[in-house]
């Protein structure tokens, strides 16, 4: 059995979710919350992150290390393809979705709006919001030039970089923080991405407590 310990607020569990399907694998999901994680989980993975994937009696932690395994083991549907440029470019927007974007906009976005709430019961910082808010926009502008001159956010094929960056902003979506109009390079970027089978189940997440922006499920917005 393949099992995915992950909770939906997690990008980098979804992610891995993504991923997965993309290469129609099958898993089961198992959900642990971030901000009150059990004793089990760190058994699994010192750090206390998400996602953890679990499988044959074997764990391997992290999503950089997961998305990487997965594609080792299963080479037919490969995520990071092409030359050794067009691999390098698919892995520096893949970390720049798993680690800039994460600094930048989510971690700020989700530890205000989620993690206060349901962990601290804590009203969220609005100088801290603007801040996420303004970082948001940056990002969305690379987004909207990214997808402006290329068919897929690393060149002409759906890779790993699609799936990081469409994970990242799926949490802020939910949230109904995305400015999409803004963006219209963008936002026909993620429609794209969105309607792809894989995403299918991400659609359907339900963050106990919080109900998706209204446009969330929409493959048309």
């Amino acid at each position: 059995m393949v099992l995915l310990i992950h909770h939906p607020v997690s990008a980098a569990s979804r992610k891995i979710r993504l991923l997965m399907a993309e290469k129609h694998m099958l898993f089961v999901l198992k959900e642990e919350e971030p901000w009150n994680l059990s004793p089990q989980l760190y058994k699994l993975n010192a750090a206390g992150e998400l996602p953890v994937f679990v499988f044959d009696g074997n764990v391997i932690a992290g999503s950089y290390a997961i998305s990487e395994f997965l594609e080792e083991v299963s080479p037919d549907n490969r995520l990071i393809s092409g030359d050794a440029k067009q691999k390098a470019e698919i892995r520096r927007l893949t970390e720049w979705f798993d680690l800039k974007f994460t600094k930048d906009v989510s971690r700020i976005l989700i530890n205000e709006k989620v993690y206060k709430r349901f962990a601290k019961k804590e009203e969220p910082d609005s100088h801290k919001l603007k801040t996420a808010f303004n970082n948001l926009n940056f990002h969305m502008e690379y987004i909207d030039w990214l997808s402006e001159s290329r068919n897929y956010l690393a060149g002409d094929v759906f890779s790993l970089a699609d799936i990081s960056a469409a994970a990242a902003l799926s949490v802020i979506d939910y949230l109904g923080d995305v400015p999409w109009e803004g963006y219209k390079n963008a936002k026909l970027w993620y429609s794209k991405i969105k309607s792809r089978p894989s995403f299918k189940d991400i659609l359907k997440d339900n963050i106990k407590g919080i109900l998706p922006s209204k446009h969330y499920a929409n493959l048309d917005f």
